[in-house]
């Protein structure tokens, strides 16, 4: 799990890191430049006559980006389907079985499922890039929001919903893990921005973009795991229904984040790619 400054996509502002003062160029204060005649220089358009966005980068026009309109279509869904039951408070409708469990777990797991749903929303928000362009301000302050009100409430209730979870020992430690990494990439993303390291921020915040939307990909390896596995519920798990969610549980949990995180590194290393071939090559004297 977006790319913001939050994220990090380029031109967008960093979250957390105070807007640079600007310094004219020369010529752009309206002062002559030496060689031009007394002509100030003017700004010229991006590649192919578009005019350049924010840190001098030519726009990328919406359907460069054709991901963008399904994410936020699939994330509306899922909060749809899975937020509303527990916005009612009881804990008859959890889709979490709660035998078992200790008695602050069902408040902890509502908390943590509201934190979730608002570091989803904004990180929606975040990885829309005519918010990032038209409102920089308002996508910083979101930033800060998906951080502070989002990610850290529901990652430190992560650890311990994750921990006490009803699906077995397989899915309670790849909760844990997705937490804490969930945590550490976004604290490491939100740092950086804040020492003006804003490389190392994009990178820390598409990761943390690509972990918070894995609970979509867990619920897609669910259910391919159970149409799977379903039909081998008499043989390989002896008629064991508690044997066969165990299971399914706990691939889905695994092959949820694991999965989201390499497409993310994936990701960076492409583009990371693409940017060194078309750095120039300095010349050879």
């Amino acid at each position: 799990m977006a790319e913001l400054t939050g994220t990090g996509t380029p031109g967008a502002e960093p979250v957390g890191a105070t807007p640079p003062r600007t310094v004219p160029a020369d010529g752009a204060s309206g002062h002559p430049v030496p060689g031009t005649g007394g002509t100030s220089r003017r700004p010229v358009s991006g590649a192919g006559g578009r005019s350049p966005g924010a840190g001098g980068r030519p726009r990328v026009r919406w359907w460069r980006r054709p991901w963008v309109g399904p994410l936020a279509v699939v994330a509306l869904a899922f909060l749809a389907f899975s937020l509303p039951p527990y916005l009612s408070l009881d804990p008859s409708l959890s889709r979490v079985p709660l035998e078992g469990g200790f008695a602050a777990y069902y408040p902890m797991l509502v908390a943590h499922v509201v934190f979730g749903a608002i570091a989803m929303v904004t990180c929606g928000l975040q990885i829309w890039p005519w918010l990032r362009r038209r409102h920089p301000v308002a996508h910083r302050r979101i930033g800060r929001v998906y951080v502070l009100g989002g990610v850290l409430p529901a990652g430190v209730l992560g650890l311990v919903v994750g921990a006490a979870g009803p699906f077995g020992p397989m899915t309670q430690v790849s909760s844990v893990i997705l937490a804490a990494l969930w945590l550490a990439c976004t604290v490491a993303g939100f740092r950086a921005a804040r020492r003006r390291r804003f490389a190392d921020h994009r990178r820390w915040m598409i990761r943390s973009f690509a972990l918070t939307f894995s609970i979509i990909t867990n619920r897609v390896w669910g259910a391919i795991a159970m149409i799977v596995l379903m039909p081998q519920a008499e043989t390989v798990f002896g008629g064991s229904d508690i044997a066969l969610i165990q299971t399914v549980s706990g691939l889905a949990a695994w092959l949820g984040w694991t999965t989201s995180l390499l497409l993310a590194e994936w990701w960076l290393e492409r583009g990371g790619a693409a940017g060194r071939r078309r750095a120039p090559v300095p010349a050879r004297g």
